[in-house]
């Protein structure tokens, strides 16, 4: 697989990374131990040098099964993970609830030195605030990465669903190497602002959710039922009526993959990647199969003619239902 420099920072990945959330939470039960630790070295093996973790995914246990999965070629690949949120005990032992945000400098210590544990490496080669704090300035979340990779703790910093401002603020302090944000052919906000504002500073951009969280595939339909834990369960676009509505940009992205001899989701995803050559898309999977057709995207090139096709036919279309419900909007950095 070819690689990609997110931005000018030096940092290069593979053309797509692997989103490894749905292993651990977020979209039903956790996968089996030994079948997680197998898909991730199947991407490895398969040219993926960009894997995509949190303290947030599981909680905690997404980043030990990243960290035992990739210990045997840790040198070769690059590890993301992201800071930024308040835990507490659940009611169940082990489990943990999510309280609020927390990007206290101390906190932000805190979570790098158990990540570090957890991910059995001596070095976070991608460092994300995984949601914007309006309680503490960005300058000193900004400050306290900073102070890290001069320790060697950190190799780069990194924002997720931040706003323009925030990231020139944050970019003034310490470098920012990435912005981890959804984006999609049915989630295009990004192109109004925030593309811009990245390629003026030379950040990376890494597209999360870029089939549309499963949409986009086709495999999704109004009758699709969700399993327990399933986040979609909860997300507006994606209520049995909002599913039929939008039905329509499937087709879209069908009618083209046909003509290409491609499944839906290598168009979906190859568009993101002719956008800009400094987007690095993390799509997530449980499956080898679904791994080895989303690799496939790399490969598929779309002409300017059909790129403009998709285009026009898209913004054609009005998608219907947000893209979180009203909690995790209120998250989200203007």
């Amino acid at each position: 697989m070819q690689t990609r420099e997110l931005g000018r920072s030096g940092l290069k990945v593979s053309t797509l990374g692997l989103g490894c959330m749905g292993l651990s939470s977020g979209y039903g039960p956790a996968v089996d131990w030994q079948a997680g630790i197998g898909l991730i070295r199947a991407a490895y093996e398969r040219g993926i040098t960009f894997f995509d973790s949190a303290e947030a995914y599981g909680p905690y246990v997404n980043e030990e099964l990243v960290g035992e999965a990739l210990a045997p070629f840790r040198d070769q690949v690059v590890i993301a993970t992201k800071f930024g949120f308040k835990w507490e005990p659940g009611d169940k032992p082990g489990s943990y609830q999510r309280t609020g945000l927390d990007s206290r400098p101390a906190h932000i210590r805190a979570v790098a030195e158990a990540s570090l544990k957890r991910l059995k490496t001596d070095r976070i080669d991608l460092f994300y605030q995984h949601r914007v704090d309006p309680q503490i300035p960005i300058e000193d979340v900004a400050g306290t990465v900073k102070e890290l990779i001069a320790e060697g703790k950190v190799k780069h910093f990194g924002l997720s669903e931040a706003g323009v401002s925030t990231i020139r603020r944050a970019h003034a302090v310490q470098p920012v190497t990435a912005l981890q944000s959804e984006y999609s052919l049915w989630w295009r906000e990004p192109e109004d602002e925030i593309f811009g504002v990245l390629e003026e500073l030379g950040i990376g951009f890494v597209p999360f959710s870029p089939l549309g969280r499963g949409f986009l595939t086709g495999a999704i339909s109004a009758s699709t039922t969700f399993e327990a834990g399933d986040v979609r369960a909860a997300v507006p676009r994606f209520a049995p009526e909002a599913r039929a509505a939008n039905q329509s940009l499937v087709e879209v992205v069908r009618a083209t993959a046909e003509a290409k001899g491609a499944t839906p989701a290598q168009v979906a995803l190859a568009w993101i990647l002719a956008q800009k050559p400094w987007i690095v898309p993390i799509p997530g999977t449980t499956k080898v199969s679904r791994l080895e057709e989303n690799i496939g995207a790399a490969r598929l090139v779309l002409s300017p003619a059909e790129l403009a096709g998709i285009d026009r036919a898209v913004s054609a279309i009005a998608v219907e239902g947000a893209r979180y419900n009203e909690q995790m909007l209120g998250m989200i950095d203007r």
